[in-house]
C-alpha cells in the first residue's frame, strides 16, 4: 500500500489497540433503484452501515447518458462520499454500494483493486457485485477459473463471482448470476446492478442478513440493515428471505425467486450478539431488546453482589443495562469512549502505540473508587483487552472486578464472513474459564450459556444441539457448510469428543 493510500486509511494506528481484540464485522452492502440523485441515497445508506466495515467503501451508479460510473476510496464514508464535487461523477436513479473490512484476501495490505462493488462488462451489458459474507470454496474456483483463462484483478473471494457470471450462457445476467451462485458455497448476501435492474440474493441458509425497503412513489431499496433504511425514511418491507434472489425494475417492482436447494434457515447469532447496530431489526427481533434480554439471563445465571454494573463501550451497554434491571445492581457508566480520537494530532511514536485502550477509553475515577464493579462485555477473543481495562478499573480505586461476558466462550474461527483469530489465539479454546480468570486478572469471570444465549435470542427451550435455530460454529464448532479451502489448508473440523 502507497503512503497515498495510507494517508486515506482510518487512523491505521489507532484501530489496533482496542478493536483488534473484537471479531471484526464482515461488510456492508446497499442498493438503491427509483430514486433521483441515487448515489446520495447510497452513500447515506452506506454511512449507517460503516459499522461494518471501515477500511473502505465504494459505490457504482448508472445513468442513461453517462452509463456505469463508480468512485471506490480507502476511510470513512463521511470523509469520500458527501462532497458535492464526487456525487456529481456518480449521476443516476440506480447506484448500489459497499463498505469493506477483509475477510479474505491480502489481509493488511488492502489495495484499491479490493475494494468494491466490483463492475464487469459482459456480452449482455455492464453488471456490478457487492457482496457481503465469504465463499469457503473461493481457492478451488479462483484455481478452475484461472485454468480456463480468467484473469483477476483483486484477491477478493468475491471477484470470483463476476468471472463465473461472465462464463455463465444465461439468457440475461438474472440467469447468469443464479447459475453462478449455484457454484459457490459459504455465505452470501449480495446486492447487484445492471443498466435497469436491481438485484438482491440471499445464501440458502440466511447466514448474512438482507432486507428489502420502498423509498418514495416508486423507489425500492436493499440494505444489510435496518438502520439502513431509516435514515433515508425509507419504510422497511421485509427480509429477503433466504435462499431468494428477488430482481426489482422501475417499471415492474419487485419480482422474486428461489433459485436454490432448499435447506434449514441457520442466520448468524453474532449478528443478534455484537455485529448489527442496536437500532436495527433482524429476523423480526430488536437487536437492543435481544442484547438487553442477554444481559438479564447473565444476571439469572451468573449472580454475583456488588456495588455498580458498568458497560465496556459501546457493545456490552445494551446487556449491562439489562443485568442491572435483573439484579437491581445500579447501572453506571463508569467506562466512557473517547468517540473523536484523531489520527494527526500526536506522532504515532511506540509510547504512545503502547497507550493503545487509554487512547479510546477512560475510567470515571469518581464512581470506581472502593467499589465492586461487574464489567459487561460482547466477547472475549484473545483477552488482551480485557486484561487492559481491568488494569484501568483497579488503577481507579475499584475494590473488585467482575466480568461478566454476553456471548459464550470463543472457541472456534468463522469461515463465513466473521473475521476470526485462528484457534491457537483464541484464549476460550486454549483455556478453561478458570485459567481465563486468571490470565485477565479479575475476581470473576462468566459467559452467558449457549442455552441461555438462545433464550435471549427467542428460542425458549435453548438450543436444539439437532436442529440449532442459528448458525453458532464460534462457540459450538458446528459447521453447516464445510469450509472446503480451509480443510485443503489443514484446518480440522470437530471430532466427535469435542
Amino acid at each position: 500500500m502507497s503512503q497515498a493510500d495510507l494517508d486515506q486509511c482510518p487512523e491505521p494506528w489507532l484501530e489496533n489497540p482496542l478493536d483488534d481484540d473484537k471479531l471484526k464485522e464482515e461488510c456492508g452492502v446497499f442498493g438503491v433503484i427509483g430514486a433521483p440523485e441515487a448515489a446520495n441515497f447510497v452513500a447515506l445508506g452506506l454511512h449507517a452501515l460503516q459499522h461494518r466495515g471501515q477500511e473502505a467503501g465504494g459505490i457504482v451508479t448508472y445513468d442513461t447518458d453517462a452509463g456505469f460510473q463508480q468512485a471506490r476510496r480507502f476511510g470513512y464514508v463521511r470523509d469520500n462520499f458527501t462532497s458535492k464535487k464526487m456525487m456529481e461523477t456518480l449521476p443516476g436513479s440506480l447506484g448500489i454500494g459497499h463498505v469493506r473490512y477483509s475477510t479474505a484476501g491480502s489481509k493488511g495490505q488492502t489495495a484499491i483493486r479490493d475494494v468494491q462493488p466490483f463492475f464487469g462488462d459482459f456480452s449482455l451489458g455492464g453488471a456490478a457485485i457487492a457482496h457481503n459474507g465469504n465463499i469457503t470454496n473461493a481457492d478451488a474456483l479462483r484455481k478452475e477459473l484461472v485454468e480456463r483463462g480468467s484473469i483477476f484483478q483483486s484477491s477478493s473471494d468475491s471477484e470470483c463471482i463476476i468471472h463465473l457470471i461472465a462464463r455463465s450462457m444465461g439468457r440475461n445476467i438474472p440467469d447468469r448470476m443464479k447459475e453462478a451462485l449455484r457454484q459457490i458455497e459459504g455465505a452470501f448476501s449480495i446486492v447487484a446492478m445492471t443498466r435497469t435492474k436491481l438485484i438482491g440474493v440471499r445464501d440458502p441458509r440466511g447466514i448474512r442478513p438482507l432486507v428489502l425497503g420502498k423509498v418514495g412513489d416508486n423507489g425500492h431499496v436493499l440494505a444489510s440493515e435496518t438502520c439502513a433504511l431509516d435514515i433515508m425514511g425509507a419504510e422497511f418491507v421485509r427480509e429477503i428471505e433466504p435462499g431468494e434472489m428477488v430482481v426489482i425494475t422501475e417499471q415492474d417492482g419487485v419480482k422474486s425467486y428461489n433459485p436454490f436447494e432448499k435447506v434449514r434457515p441457520q442466520p448468524c447469532i453474532f449478528e443478534l450478539v455484537y455485529f448489527s447496530r442496536p437500532d436495527s431489526m433482524v429476523g423480526d427481533r430488536s437487536v437492543y431488546e435481544v442484547r438487553r434480554e442477554i444481559g438479564r439471563e447473565m444476571a439469572r445465571e451468573n449472580p454475583i453482589e456488588a456495588d455498580m454494573v458498568c458497560p465496556v463501550p459501546d457493545s456490552g451497554t445494551p446487556a449491562a443495562i439489562g443485568y442491572a434491571q435483573e439484579s437491581g445492581i445500579p447501572f453506571e457508566m463508569g467506562i466512557v469512549r473517547n468517540q473523536y480520537v484523531g489520527r494527526t494530532f500526536i506522532e504515532p511514536s511506540e509510547q504512545i502505540r503502547n497507550m493503545g485502550v487509554r487512547l479510546k477509553l477512560n475510567v470515571n475515577r469518581s464512581l470506581m473508587k472502593g467499589k465492586r464493579v461487574i464489567l459487561v462485555d460482547d466477547s472475549v477473543v484473545r483477552g488482551t483487552t480485557s486484561r487492559k481495562i481491568k488494569d484501568m478499573v483497579l488503577e481507579a480505586g475499584a475494590a473488585e472486578v467482575h466480568f461478566r461476558i454476553a456471548s459464550p466462550p470463543t472457541v472456534w474461527p468463522c469461515f463465513y464472513g466473521i473475521d476470526t483469530p485462528t484457534r491457537t489465539e483464541l484464549l476460550a479454546a486454549n483455556m478453561s474459564e478458570e485459567e481465563m480468570r486468571e490470565y485477565i486478572g479479575v475476581s470473576s469471570l462468566k459467559f452467558i450459556s449457549i442455552d441461555g444465549l438462545y433464550r435471549a435470542c427467542g428460542q425458549p427451550n435453548g438450543r436444539d444441539p439437532k436442529q440449532p435455530a442459528y448458525y453458532d460454529a464460534v462457540f459450538t464448532g458446528d459447521y453447516p457448510i464445510p469450509p472446503k479451502d480451509m480443510i485443503a489448508k489443514g484446518f480440522k473440523m470437530k471430532t466427535a469428543a469435542e
